[in-house]
Formats: structure tokens, C-alpha cells, sequence
């Protein structure tokens, strides 16, 4: 089995040697991260200059790109072959709810998925990072299931893991993506130069956080997976834009 590891806290980040450390013995794994932290990178694609791939150390492989931009070249190229799953993370901090819109693990994950091959993106869901090996455990677990059991069609899995003892994990649920609020207002600063200077603002807290969401499966102790997918038409709406533009649009 070929491992492709990837992140979006950088080549040097706790959670990703956690990772790779737990998935050693399942496989041949290769890991291609970004140099420098990306966190909140999405699925931009480096298209305005060249990337260069080093060799760190401890033999991982590191880009000056984006998370999307590793999983692309590793996969498109850099590879000798095909890994058979992708495993992006663990990231220190939830990507819960909207947070996958802007998230690097996912967005390294997603890369993946779009190439055609099963990936999963695992955070921990806080910023103290106590409790890497819980995380690093379950994706042990999913990895070893999938290898048992290879799911039929590309898969694209998010999953939350609660900052706790792995006893203290209270199971697995398949939730649905919750929704925070919108997030808080830009912080404002100014520079020793006397520049106005702007911080983005925290990401608003937990709205539609309901039995069966991700937010509230963390919130009760249980690992979080969400089956996420690519296509972003809002079906539901296509007749009634038509109807707003007129009888002549198809």
C-alpha cells in the first residue's frame, strides 16, 4: 500500500510526524508538505512562478507552495507511482463547519479526491495539541480499514478528532458539516512606520451545531467524519434563476 501524507502546518509540525509515525508499517509512505506554515491556503495553486522540492533531515519532502500545490506535483509527477490513499494532517485546530472552505488540510486532501484518489483530512480539535496520538490512532484505524475494505468510488472523508484521551473518545459518527456564525471583525494596528495594519478576525463560533453535525459529535467526545464533495451547484435554485431571467434562457 502507498501512503501520500501531506499538511497544511508545514513539513516541521508535531501533528504531521505524529501522523507519519502511527501509518509507519502499514505501507510505503511518502510525505510532501509545505515549507513554511499555509494554514487557511484553501485550494489555491501555485501558477505564477516555479516550486522546488527539498529533502528535509528526517526524509521528508517540502515545497514552497501550498498544501494543494504537494498532493499536485506529488501526484502528477513527482511519484514514481500512484499512492493508494491520501492522508492530510493532523492539524492543530478543528476544520469544522465552514472552516473547509478555507482550510489547507482539506484543501491538501481535496487535491487528492479531484486526482482520483481516496484521501482524508484529520484535525484536532483544539489549538493545545495535547493529544496528537488519539488523532494519529484513528487515522491508523481508517487507513488499516480502508485496506481491509477499499470503498468502491474516490472518497473524500473530513474527520474532527476530540483533544482527549483515546479512552476517553466516546466513538465514531458520520455527521453533516455544521455552520458557524460570521466571522469577527477585522483587528486593526498600526505600525511603527504609522501604517494602518489589519489582522483577519477569529472565526465566528458554532451556529447550527445540532445532533447529527460535526460540531456537536467533538462536542460530545466523538470522532467526526463528514463525506464531502466538490460539486458546488445549488441545485434547488437553477429553475428559479432561470425564472429570474426570463422565458428565453435555457
Amino acid at each position: 500500500m502507498r501512503i501520500l501524507l501531506s499538511n497544511d502546518d508545514g513539513y516541521f509540525a508535531p501533528g504531521l510526524a505524529a501522523l507519519a509515525e502511527s501509518l509507519a508499517g502499514l505501507g510505503e509512505i511518502v510525505v510532501v508538505a509545505p515549507e513554511r506554515d499555509r494554514s487557511g491556503a484553501s485550494n489555491s495553486l501555485t501558477l505564477d512562478r516555479p516550486l522546488t522540492v527539498r529533502r528535509s533531515a528526517n526524509g521528508f519532502l517540502f515545497v514552497n507552495g501550498t498544501p494543494t500545490d504537494c498532493v499536485h506535483l506529488a501526484v502528477t509527477g513527482l511519484l514514481e507511482h500512484l499512492p493508494d490513499i491520501v492522508v492530510s494532517g493532523i492539524n492543530l485546530g478543528a476544520n469544522m463547519g465552514d472552516d473547509t472552505i478555507y482550510s489547507g488540510t482539506v484543501a491538501a486532501a481535496t487535491e487528492g479526491f479531484l486526482l482520483g484518489i481516496p484521501s482524508i483530512a484529520i484535525s484536532l480539535t483544539s489549538k493545545e495539541g495535547g493529544h496528537y496520538a488519539t488523532a494519529a490512532r484513528i487515522a491508523r484505524e481508517l487507513v488499516e480499514r480502508f485496506r481491509r475494505e477499499p470503498l468502491r468510488q474516490p472518497v473524500l472523508l473530513n474527520v474532527n478528532v476530540p483533544d482527549v484521551e483515546y479512552a476517553a473518545v466516546r466513538g465514531i459518527e458520520v455527521t453533516r458539516l455544521g455552520k458557524r456564525h460570521k466571522a469577527e471583525p477585522v483587528i486593526t494596528a498600526v505600525t511603527p512606520r504609522n501604517q494602518t495594519v489589519y489582522w483577519i478576525g477569529a472565526a465566528g463560533g458554532a451556529q447550527d451545531a445540532g445532533p447529527g453535525t460535526d460540531f456537536h459529535a467533538v462536542e460530545s467526545n466523538r470522532v467526526s467524519i463528514t463525506p464531502l464533495q466538490i460539486d458546488l451547484t445549488h441545485q434547488q435554485q437553477i429553475g428559479a434563476v432561470r425564472g429570474w431571467l426570463g422565458t428565453d434562457v435555457r
